[in-house]
């Protein structure tokens, strides 16, 4: 049964850091690029990080550059984004998300809130 379980999300102050793992099961991890989504109240999805399989290139959404870092542990088939001075705009669900071809899967989401 494949899986991708976030974690890590929460309420912050603006200025503070976060940081999301997402656990994956159930499929050969090491293989799929990897990436963040979120989703903020009245927008659209947006595609915040990704990287590679075995952790060669990563790519950040202009918003979150200098501020966001993309990381992957093949042997805890884990991916994580350390978030360093958040932002209200930054409050949104963030989502795990795998993908190799046509093979893709999502996590549930995990809540994260910038407010002061």
């Amino acid at each position: 049964q494949v899986q991708l379980v976030e974690s890590g999300g929460g309420m912050v102050q603006p200025g503070g850091s976060l940081r999301l793992a997402c656990t994956a099961s159930g499929f050969a991890f090491r293989i799929y690029g990897m990436s963040w989504y979120r989703r903020a109240p009245g927008k659209e999805r947006e595609l915040v990080a990704d990287i590679g399989s075995g952790g060669g290139s990563a790519n950040y959404a202009d918003s979150v550059k200098g501020r966001f870092t993309i990381s992957r542990d093949d042997a805890r088939s884990t991916v994580y984004l350390q978030m360093n001075n958040l932002k209200p705009e930054d409050t949104a669900v963030y989502l795990c998300y795998a993908h190799y071809y046509r093979l893709e899967y999502w996590g549930q989401g995990t809540q994260v809130t910038v407010s002061s």
